[in-house]
């Protein structure tokens, strides 16, 4: 397991019933499931780091893609 940090959460007295109930039928605690649920959000909004090279031949030209085979000329390839 991971080094812990304490924290505190406020939740609305209805939310924390639910989940200590939640956790008793789970046979688990409540702060379990805390982490639980933490570790699911950020896994699903944490920012996708993009590869370094994505972006490197920037061209400065916003119409590269609607123009590729006119830019590319009618050799490319051949």
């Amino acid at each position: 397991m991971h080094e812990a940090t304490k924290t505190t959460v406020y939740l609305d007295a209805d939310d924390y019933r639910r989940l200590k109930a939640l956790a008793r039928a789970q046979g688990g605690s409540a702060a379990e499931l805390v982490r639980e649920a933490v570790a699911e959000y950020v896994r699903h909004r944490a920012p996708v780091n993009a590869p370094a090279s994505i972006g490197v031949g920037h061209s400065g030209r916003g119409d590269v893609s609607t123009r590729s085979e006119e830019l590319l000329g009618d050799d490319f390839g051949r």
